[in-house]
């Protein structure tokens, strides 16, 4: 199985793949937090198929000079899960994300020894990340051994 990293939602998928703000949580279940958008069922349910666990935020769409954006904040949510909602019922997590925004999160899971793995899309991730660096993945690190699976 081939699996790919993005860091936007895309339509092609050839398996199961990671995307931007999905949690994993290892020898559990694989979270993902996602903008719920009408038009991308098919998306939707390969995911589920492809054994994601989804979890949707509401979205809201603007323009900003002519280009129509749709933005569905998950932070908060991603949070939530790893630290209260199903902390009891993992061992470890692996967050996948460079956003500074879940500094607080991977803190938090450091301290209580339930970090395993920050997986970043490439180098240039948030510096508040920098304190944990030895949990850090790039995704580049990682795209050779995936494409073997």
């Amino acid at each position: 199985m081939k699996t790919s990293f993005y860091g936007n939602i895309t339509r092609n998928y050839t398996g199961k793949e990671v995307l931007l703000g999905c949690m994993v949580l290892v020898d559990q279940y694989t979270f993902m937090f996602i903008g719920l958008v009408n038009n991308n069922q098919q998306l939707y349910t390969h995911l589920q198929a492809s054994g994601f666990i989804l979890i949707f935020k509401p979205t809201v769409q603007y323009f900003n000079n002519g280009k129509r954006t749709v933005k569905g904040n998950v932070d908060a949510e991603l949070v939530l899960h790893a630290a209260a909602t199903e902390y009891p019922n993992y061992e470890k997590a692996i967050i996948i994300s460079g956003d500074g925004d879940f500094a607080c999160l991977i803190d938090f899971l450091d301290k209580n020894n339930k970090l395993l793995h920050v997986i970043t899309p490439s180098h240039n991730y948030s510096k508040l990340l920098k304190p944990f660096s030895k949990y850090i993945i790039e995704v580049d690190q990682l795209k050779n051994w995936l494409n073997t699976k």
